[in-house]
């Protein structure tokens, strides 16, 4: 039952004689359902908070996983999001999913825009959480989601494609009623936002890709594999070194937390599950490469990302490789950052980004700056 169908129940009496009464008690109890949601959102940020504040970090990730470390969840249950999580219920390969996703409302003063985000492959929506903060507090609703195989969302076993990602999104924006959605994607994120800006170019207005990867056709330098058959041991010094190769010239200690929990996912009893939707979903960018998208997509575009990303070589060179295919676009690399702008430099990763999803949708991208 859904708040209005509450106060109707509650309060089935309303007529004409006492209609402002009755409206008078059906405004108390929403607001008194914002006040508790306002109070729920802030005692779960601040046992986010003081969690990660009573984290000693050190300045040099130890060679082994410490001793405390325990087993980490299939879906998350034990890690708090500094928002009130949703699911949206989907029905895909005749399986039942439940994908995860925050929608946060605007702190500053609202924009009317909404922004949709979608995170890289070793993480989930909690991990931009200071993204979130910042374009909610320049006036924009976020969502942002785990997609179906991350985070707090279903992890099936499935044919994984970024067409999928992509209706995903689209049913979540369908459910909310958002007709026009701005979409920002980092690392594997910017591929499923290439392809979703391709298929589903009338409700996109602006379109970010940071640091996107999949930036060549990788069925031209390696064979096909089967992703069925398991590949080497994870442990937790490959974690590890897949996260440090984010960082190339400094590695930022509050990032083992990340690391912490996907070990820990390791040492759960459904890690053989786990395990193959990794193998899944990292197949994705081998059969479903984005490289053929960009020249289709006319939404208003912006390809940024530190020109020193660990992930990729070359990177400022396929950046802009990525920026002539694109038919509105413009493009911002920083020199001395990393594959994560939003974690190395913050503020000015966040202003650019909210400059750029301020402006007019209509205005080409070349005049952006």
């Amino acid at each position: 039952m859904n708040n209005l169908e509450y106060s109707v129940a509650r309060y089935p009496s309303a007529t004409n004689n006492n209609l402002s009464e009755t409206q008078g008690k059906l405004n108390m109890y929403y607001l008194k359902q914002r006040l508790l949601l306002s109070i729920g959102t802030i005692l779960i940020s601040l046992v986010a908070a003081s969690a990660v504040a009573q984290t000693e970090w050190p300045e040099v990730a130890p060679a082994e996983p410490p001793a405390h470390w325990g087993a980490v969840s299939a879906n998350f249950e034990e890690i708090p999001y500094p928002y009130p999580v949703h699911f949206l219920e989907l029905n895909r390969f005749q399986q039942d999913l439940r994908m995860a996703y925050m929608d946060v409302p605007p702190s500053g003063r609202s924009n009317g825009q909404t922004v949709l985000i979608q995170h890289g492959m070793n993480f989930y929506s909690e991990a931009y959480t200071p993204t979130i903060n910042a374009l909610a507090a320049a006036g924009f609703r976020v969502l942002a989601v785990d997609r179906i195989g991350f985070g707090k969302s279903s992890k099936p076993i499935l044919p994984y494609s970024f067409n999928f990602v992509a209706a995903n999104m689209k049913s979540l924006l369908d459910e909310l009623g958002i007709e026009e959605v701005a979409i920002v994607g980092h690392s594997m994120g910017g591929m499923t936002v290439s392809r979703f800006a391709m298929v589903y170019p009338e409700v996109t207005t602006h379109v970010v890709m940071v640091n996107q990867i999949g930036l060549t056709d990788q069925r031209q330098s390696r064979p096909w594999r089967d992703p069925f058959v398991g590949g080497g041991a994870t442990t937790y010094q490959s974690i590890l070194r897949g996260h440090q190769r984010y960082f190339p010239l400094k590695w930022p200690p509050e990032h083992l937390e990340f690391v912490r929990r996907q070990f820990g996912q390791t040492m759960s009893g459904e890690w053989p599950r786990l395990a193959q939707v990794r193998r899944l979903q990292g197949q994705m960018l081998y059969d479903d490469p984005v490289v053929y998208d960009w020249q289709h997509i006319e939404t208003k575009a912006l390809v940024v990302g530190g020109e020193e990303d660990g992930l990729v070589d070359d990177f400022p060179t396929l950046a802009h490789n990525v920026a002539d295919q694109l038919q509105n676009s413009a493009i911002l690399l920083y020199p001395n950052v990393g594959h994560a702008p939003q974690i190395e430099i913050p503020d000015q990763f966040h202003a650019d980004l909210i400059r750029f999803l301020k402006s007019d949708p209509n205005d080409p991208a070349s005049n952006w700056k």
